[in-house]
């Protein structure tokens, strides 16, 4: 028998407009060791992957007509998937998942945290402290130095300036009393909203919620990844397209790709833009995941995406938020840990910490998975083009201020019984297998990742 239905379900399934009544499909089980934290981090990934289980299987009803499958939240499943980045292997090799310039250091009152994994941002980041770009593996010294003669705040608006990326770490008072942090609170955990009175589109009878369903990946890293990566699993047809001169890890991908395909298309030249547009008249949904801003400049406004695609399901991920005065800064889970004050929660008297798992980016991208799926359900009821945005600081806020530890069985942990292998274009890859889960679902992807940005810019059958 499973534990009752955790109040953090209850609250991400209430934020998302769903019908209550549909909680009491839900049941947990398995060992819930795997994230261990002084903040509820277990609750977040829990409740997250249950609200897009629950999303997933209410879809599936509203296409077949028969009652919602039932929802089993395995937590040794959930947690394993949201170490699904670190557990990943290609022929038996790890990756690290952080550049030797993205840490903590010192700086002359306090920590910063620096986020370098891209050779753009470290250069910028080089560029900002003044360190030569040619500097080699002198240069962690040498920014160690650079830090270390400066205050936090300084280095992270300097870093800031030069378009790198810097946040000085901040305790969760100091980051409540900012404006950022006040503004992030006010927010609830994710928004929808009907953009216009597009008419219904109904959708068949289909086994998968997303079957027939083509969605344009227009993200980076790892929450809109996940997000998407979900949405393969229910059988949307996923394409990930990113600009040529901005190449994602191929690590990355091996992790995040799954089930997909990638293209690199350049928006800013009219090749590409019209392709773009060709994929987008038959686009069901688009998520995107930069920073507020980047896109707007192609015409991607959700006003705009709705005239040309009437009926569109639009879903945005930021880090901060579109409001405030960060709601134009780039950012990543491990920055937003430490600004929001969760590095000083999970850190000691002598250095600040971090969470087992980049659980605001796995978190926030189960959310967004499932304000697409309900937003698809909604469509398909009453029409409507449709958008959903979401934030990893809010994400955070909800983190350290809404949720409280469920109850579960924290002994008997272990990863490998939720791995599993497959062939690849890279190798034999290992990989973790999806959390989302629902009475008669796909237990894992149709196909694997294959290599980043290599496939056609056309729909599958095209």
């Amino acid at each position: 028998m499973g534990s009752p239905i955790s109040a953090g379900t209850v609250q991400a399934w209430a934020t998302l407009g769903a019908d209550s009544s549909l909680l009491d499909r839900v049941s947990y089980g398995g060992p819930s060791g795997g994230l261990p934290a002084r903040l509820p981090v277990m609750e977040l990934a829990r409740a997250t992957v249950a609200v897009c289980s629950l999303a997933a299987s209410e879809l599936v009803s509203v296409r077949t007509g028969r009652p919602a499958p039932r929802v089993r939240v395995d937590d040794e499943a959930v947690a394993t998937a949201f170490l699904s980045d670190r557990l990943v292997r290609v022929d038996g090799q790890a990756w690290s998942t952080f550049a030797p310039l993205s840490r903590f250091w010192r700086a002359a009152d306090g920590w910063v945290r620096t986020h370098a994994n891209y050779p753009h941002h470290r250069a910028r980041l080089l560029a900002a402290l003044e360190v030569p770009e040619d500097s080699g593996d002198a240069a962690v010294d040498a920014v160690a130095g650079a830090i270390a003669e400066r205050s936090a705040l300084e280095v992270e608006e300097t870093v800031y300036t030069a378009g790198g990326l810097a946040v000085a770490a901040r305790g969760p008072e100091e980051w409540a009393g900012s404006e950022q942090g006040v503004l992030a609170a006010r927010q609830p955990l994710l928004t929808t909203k009907r953009v216009d009175d597009a008419p219904r589109r109904v959708l068949d009878d289909a086994a998968l919620p997303c079957a027939g369903l083509r969605v344009l990946d227009l993200t980076r890293v790892l929450a809109g990844p996940v997000a998407t990566r979900t949405l393969a699993l229910l059988g949307a047809d996923v394409l990930r397209i990113d600009a040529p001169h901005l190449p994602e890890s191929q690590e990355a991908h091996n992790d995040t790709g799954m089930g997909k395909r990638s293209t690199t298309l350049d928006l800013a030249d009219a090749t590409g833009r019209r392709i773009f547009e060709e994929l987008l008249d038959e686009a069901d949904v688009v998520v995107t995941g930069y920073r507020p801003g980047a896109l707007e400049r192609f015409g991607l406004r959700p006003e705009a995406l709705a005239g040309r695609r009437p009926g569109l399901v639009i879903a945005q991920l930021s880090a901060w938020g579109r409001y405030g005065p960060w709601h134009e800064r780039r950012g990543f889970d491990s920055l937003v840990q430490v600004a929001t004050g969760i590095a000083e929660l999970e850190g000691s008297p002598d250095s600040p910490g971090a969470l087992p798992a980049q659980a605001l980016d796995h978190g926030t991208g189960y959310l967004l998975a499932a304000g697409v799926l309900r937003a698809l359900t909604e469509q398909h009821r009453t029409g409507g083009t449709r958008l959903v945005r979401l934030a990893l600081a809010q994400t955070a806020h909800w983190l350290v201020h809404g949720l409280a530890p469920a109850p579960g069985d924290e002994d008997g942990f272990h990863a490998e019984r939720r791995m599993t292998e497959t062939d690849s274009p890279m190798g034999l890859l290992r990989y973790a297998l999806p959390p989302v889960s629902y009475e008669g679902g796909p237990a894992d992807w149709a196909r694997p990742p294959g290599l980043w940005g290599t496939d056609a810019p056309v729909w599958s059958g095209n």
